[in-house]
């Protein structure tokens, strides 16, 4: 019996054929379409390159994955712009400097800068690489991002750059960085110098890694307001940088800070009114409700201050702002640091208010005068000390007006705790060091989040520490003797 096929029967199998194929080519799209996504794009600048100027780079459509490469020229790159765009954890944006072959990092000089015409953002005054708050590309919370290699300079009033509104001065707070707002943004190697600012962070942002930079010869001459840092951050990490000097007749802090979840680990911080300020966050009820904006954590590092600087405090923690509703109030953990003082007269620690305590354990706490010179508090708060060496004398505060300190296994060993060197800065100990063997336990919560694994390893960076110098106490281990 022959077989056939009604109009209705026909018209169902074109229409299941046509389906297929419908389906078929939009499955060529998504696949064509995802492979397009997950393309990373590099733009190398620098002589011989795509891309000989840094205005040429479409930064406002970088996107996960993008690298810009800047490599090394012997003439400085004079440009400016702003990141306001996300990467992901697995595929950052990265801005990536190729030194030279001897070393060098390129450098981005911020005088008479010129910023890529596409590009349209407020506060340009404010910074040479600035992160975050734009118009043109549209404003997000950039993500994700990652600046390394790349000596960026001279940002402050004496200097000026190239706008849509012609030649522009930059403002006295500009910064070699500034992020405006962002999350999750590392700033590796770099050396950021002469600006009024080196580094300034917003309080609109969050988890940022400083690590491995030299920051110095930055402020304002006469003016406390500028720092080589100035942070306030949900999630603030500084480990195994430089921190120098500021230029010459500024008074501002080394390293000041209003975040939450601070730690402070494994650097080199020499000079400055204080080597760290450690007060409230003032722009964020976020970063004030951070359950961690109640615990700071310093340890390993190097803190020199210098005979010149200004203030008597190495470190002040708690709040500036006069609100002491919003200080921080919480402990500030002190620990396995090598701190010097060759000023007349020292204070350890200022805490701002009685709320705030000091857990001071296994530090070194030298002053080049006598034990006498130096005071632990400042007028509030307490401080608890154990397993520190510090020489015989030494006062709990300078004035009549202080807190409680208490103290229990101090060693006194003379007037030298067995540097290699201490006028050359050479802090290592000696296998005569009376600071071997000497460090006491540390709290378990602290013990187990925050443990001492690295140390310093000059001019910038971290090692790590060697297990068998682990119960030393301060910042570097004694110098293998082979």
């Amino acid at each position: 019996m022959q077989r056939t096929e009604t109009p209705m029967q026909g018209t169902g199998s074109l229409s299941v054929r046509l389906l297929n194929c419908l389906l078929a080519c939009f499955i060529v799209v998504l696949v064509s379409a995802r492979a397009t996504e997950c393309q990373a794009e590099l733009y190398e600048v620098g002589p011989d390159k795509k891309y000989t100027l840094l205005e040429k780079v479409p930064w406002e459509s970088l996107s996960p994955g993008d690298e810009v490469q800047i490599h090394w020229r012997a003439q400085t790159y004079r440009s400016k712009w702003v990141l306001c765009r996300r990467g992901t954890q697995a595929k950052p944006i990265v801005i990536k400097g190729i030194p030279s072959d001897k070393g060098d990092l390129p450098v981005i000089d911020g005088r008479r800068a010129v910023t890529r015409p596409q590009l349209r953002y407020w506060g340009e005054q404010r910074g040479i690489i600035k992160i975050g708050g734009a118009r043109d590309p549209a404003d997000t919370m950039p993500a994700h991002i990652v600046i390394e290699n790349l000596d960026i300079r001279s940002a402050r009033p004496s200097f000026f750059y190239f706008s849509s509104d012609g030649l522009q001065k930059y403002f006295q707070n500009a910064a070699a960085i500034f992020i405006e707002k962002g999350e999750h943004i590392t700033i590796r190697n770099c050396f950021l110098h002469d600006c009024g600012n080196g580094l300034f962070i917003a309080p609109d942002s969050k988890e940022i890694l400083v690590e491995n930079c030299a920051i110095y010869h930055n402020g304002i001459a006469d003016s406390y307001y500028e720092h080589n840092v100035y942070t306030e951050a949900a999630g603030m990490i500084f480990q195994g940088n430089y921190l120098g000097p500021l230029r010459e007749n500024c008074l501002g802090n080394n390293l000041k800070d209003r975040s939450a979840g601070l730690v402070v680990r494994y650097n080199w911080i020499e000079s400055g009114n204080r080597q760290l300020d450690l007060v409230d966050a003032e722009g964020s009820d976020t970063i004030r409700f951070d359950p961690r904006y109640r615990s700071t954590y310093v340890y390993g590092n190097v803190l020199v201050k210098r005979k010149e600087d200004s203030n008597t405090q190495m470190i002040h923690y708690g709040g500036d702002s006069g609100d002491e509703d919003n200080y921080r109030k919480g402990t500030l953990f002190l620990y396995n640091n090598t701190m010097v003082s060759r000023r007349a007269s020292t204070t350890l620690v200022r805490l701002s208010t009685a709320s705030e305590h000091l857990d001071c354990r296994n530090n070194i706490l030298y002053t080049s005068h006598d034990g006498s010179s130096l005071a632990i508090l400042d007028e509030e708060g307490t401080a608890s000390l154990s397993h520190n060496w510090i020489k015989r004398g030494w006062k709990a505060a300078h004035s009549t007006r202080f807190g409680k300190v208490s103290a229990e296994d101090e060693i006194h060993s003379g007037a030298d705790p067995g540097f290699q060197d201490e006028e050359k800065n050479l802090f290592f100990l000696t296998a005569k060091s009376a600071c071997l063997n000497k460090a006491g336990a540390l709290p378990e919560a602290v013990k187990a989040n925050f443990p001492v694994k690295q140390e310093f390893k000059g001019p910038r960076g971290m090692k790590q520490r060697p297990a068998a110098s682990l119960s030393d106490l301060g910042a570097l281990e004694r110098e293998s003797e082979e």
